[in-house]
């Protein structure tokens, strides 16, 4: 390595690694100020929130990691440019993309450690803190609703929109799926508010459910029945149930069961559960199509029906219509409304099949966003380093004013950005590989042209020639004017 190129690695390291632990610090401080109120209180000792803390630090390297890439790259050659140091470089003959060989060397091997982090550390720190936080929230079972995703207590899983108030005990948007013993959804509650109210025993957990709505399945020995009563449904203005806590009561916090989430897997286990969840809902469709169209009674019906093929519509038609007619009105009315409340239960069955499969189809979104993910948060910090490094070297200013701004408004644009697309890959709205590679494939062009206009020296944009068809719009107009 020449003198050159080891100056200007030591001059970019002393950023990177400045602001890495700078951002880092304050990034934790950001997740104690978080969880504070879920830890103070808990009488946990110092070595649990220091694990809790130390497992989710891996968390916050794909916010840490590209920002201080850009603030160390942007400044790095702001400040050669600032000092007339990059102009004596291109004038020794040496190109500006020559002068970032030593740091694109280093940012490679930052990715392939950033790949190792990703596929291997994370996964670990995610399995780690999810367990941790299972077993703190048997101290605080409030900790254990997670806002806007389900969470698994005992045999139910409960969504919430939104928790406030004291001790987050306040809930908005309920959804609770409770199972039976044979891990069967059986029962669905939906309700627009609610509340977590201890008992004086500690022993049981009342969640008061407000303005909602129950529906139940009915477990009939006769399968025939479910095409006439699906569920029941039943509408609350209070609904209270009863949750025991005498498991969460008892805390190991070594105790690390819970290994099902997709964020918990590297990218052959993500591969893996992606082709066994697909061939499953694939089943599911198929499973569904056929039972949903016996229940329908379709098949019964047109067996009841005597049709001749060459008059197969009169006759069915015609048929159904005089059956109807030998009945009084009162009847035919009954009839009717027992054919409406048929259909309408077979409707409600569609409405919450869908509601399943749409489910079923975005944790395959999300294993599939977070295994492209591993490899667009690899690429990033090469990616957002071509972009800083031109930046630096156009705006020809180092120190922490104009860097800090600028690196702000792509870290955030780019931040932005990846999180819109990512959950429209989840929603199924664009391809997984689209939402996870969206920023860097905008990023990327970006640095390209960043590139060329630094090492043309040319500014981002020639201002002259944007505003000097309008000077010499307006000289005329007044000039004319004058002339006048």
């Amino acid at each position: 390595m020449k003198i050159l190129d080891r100056y200007i690695l030591t001059s970019y390291l002393k950023i990177f690694f400045s602001f890495f632990f700078i951002l880092m610090f304050i990034f934790i401080f950001h997740l104690i100020w978080m969880f504070i109120d879920d830890l103070a209180g808990k009488e946990v000792d110092f070595e649990i929130i220091f694990r809790f803390l130390l497992y989710y630090s891996p968390k916050l390297l794909p916010l840490v990691l590209p920002l201080t890439v850009l603030l160390a790259s942007i400044m790095t050659f702001g400040n050669l440019s600032e000092q007339y140091e990059l102009a004596a470089i291109k004038s020794s003959g040496m190109s500006l993309f020559r002068s970032m060989r030593s740091i694109i060397a280093f940012n490679l091997i930052l990715c392939i450690g950033m790949f190792f982090i990703a596929n291997t550390l994370m996964p670990l720190a995610e399995f780690k803190s999810y367990n941790l936080r299972k077993n703190l929230a048997k101290l605080k079972p409030a900790l254990a609703i997670t806002e806007g995703v389900f969470n698994d207590i005992n045999m139910m899983n409960i969504k919430v929109g939104r928790k406030h108030g004291p001790n987050n005990t306040l809930l908005e948007d309920v959804i609770i799926h409770q199972n039976n013993f044979n891990s069967k959804n059986t029962l669905v509650i939906k309700a627009d508010s609610g509340e977590l109210i201890s008992t004086e025993s500690d022993e049981i957990l009342q969640l008061v459910l407000k303005n909602g709505k129950r529906y139940q399945d009915i477990d009939s020995k006769r399968p025939n029945n479910k095409q006439f009563v699906p569920h029941t449904y039943v509408s609350f203005e209070k609904y209270i149930m009863n949750i025991d806590l005498r498991d969460f009561n008892q805390v190991d916090f070594d105790d690390e069961k819970y290994r099902n989430t997709y964020r918990m897997q590297n990218v052959s286990q993500l591969r893996f559960s992606i082709d066994s969840l697909s061939k499953k809902l694939a089943f599911r469709y198929e499973n569904f199509g056929k039972n949903f169209y016996t229940r329908t009674g379709i098949t019964n019906f047109q067996n009841n029906i005597r049709m001749d093929y060459k008059n197969r519509e009169k006759t069915l038609y015609s048929n159904y219509r005089n059956h109807l007619n030998d009945y009084p009105k009162d009847i035919q009315i009954s009839i009717v409304n027992a054919v409406l409340n048929v259909l309408n239960g077979q409707k409600q069955v569609l409405v919450n099949q869908k509601n399943t499969f749409f489910i079923k189809e975005k944790i395959i979104n999300l294993h599939k966003s977070n295994l492209f993910d591993k490899y667009a948060l690899a690429l990033a910090s090469i990616i957002l380093f071509f972009v800083g490094a031109p930046l630096g070297a156009i705006i020809r200013k180092g120190g922490f004013g104009l860097p800090i701004v600028i690196s702000l408004i792509l870290f955030l644009s780019y931040h932005f950005l990846g999180t819109f697309s990512r959950n429209a890959a989840e929603d199924g709205s664009i391809d997984s590989f689209i939402g996870s590679w969206l920023p860097n494939l905008i990023m990327l062009p970006l640095g390209v042209y960043l590139i060329w206009r630094a090492s043309s020296d040319k500014s981002i944009f020639n201002f002259d020639k944007i505003a000097n068809p309008f000077r010499i719009f307006f000289n005329k107009l007044f000039l004319d004017k004058d002339t006048i």
